[in-house]
């Protein structure tokens, strides 16, 4: 039976966040998003949908599908803003999106339970194991392969998205620093949004440590 991988590198992340040995999302709520926004992000620019400015923010580039709205949100903004604005922004709802979409393709499946009466969690099932370990596969070469020039782009963007979110189903702690060079250079080939959205990370890490 073949395995069949999403096309979009928002679903790609989404199920890679997925740690199969503990059944669970290893990202949720605003982290999620963050993600999710840098993937879409990352998948555009990729695409030739988005570019940088002189200033290095993201512009409009080349007319195409706009699936989760980013390049109309930029084009239509009033004012230039920075690529980490654009990660930060309407987290919540992509992650829904992408979600949802995973749903209606048959790969996972969401079940909500109350937790002390006061507030819902979602519990997220990937129906098919495969898909997930059939990503990892593709990222994990794409860390230890080939040059990094002929990796797969969006294997390559799914490694630089993971340590920028230091996202341990794909990338533990120890991998992170023993790669080093080999993330920077993939994430050198991946465009601004994983740079960015780590930067969002480390702001908001600054900021909850001074209190």
């Amino acid at each position: 039976m073949v395995v069949r991988i999403p096309e979009s590198l928002p679903a790609r992340m989404y199920l890679l966040a997925y740690d199969l040995r503990k059944k669970k999302m290893t990202k949720r709520g605003r982290h999620l998003g963050y993600l999710l926004r840098a993937a879409a992000l990352t998948e555009l620019f990729l695409d030739g949908r988005l570019g940088d400015d002189e200033k290095a923010r993201p512009r409009p580039g080349t007319p195409g599908a706009d699936p989760y709205g980013l390049v109309a949100q930029i084009g239509g903004a009033s004012r230039p803003r920075s690529w980490q604005h654009w990660v930060r922004k309407d987290g919540k709802e992509i992650a829904g999106i992408v979600r949802d979409e995973l749903v209606r393709d048959g790969m996972i499946r969401v079940r909500e339970r109350r937790v002390l009466g006061l507030f819902t969690v979602e519990d997220v099932t990937v129906r098919d194991p495969r898909v997930v370990k059939a990503l990892w596969g593709g990222a994990s070469s794409a860390l230890r392969g080939r040059p990094v020039a002929h990796v797969n782009s969006y294997d390559a963007a799914a490694i630089a998205l993971a340590a920028a979110c230091e996202l341990s189903s794909v990338l533990p702690g120890a991998d992170r620093r023993r790669h080093k060079r080999r993330i920077e250079e993939l994430t050198a080939r991946s465009g601004p949004a994983p740079r960015a959205v780590r930067k969002v990370l480390q702001a908001e890490r600054a900021a909850a440590s001074s209190g």
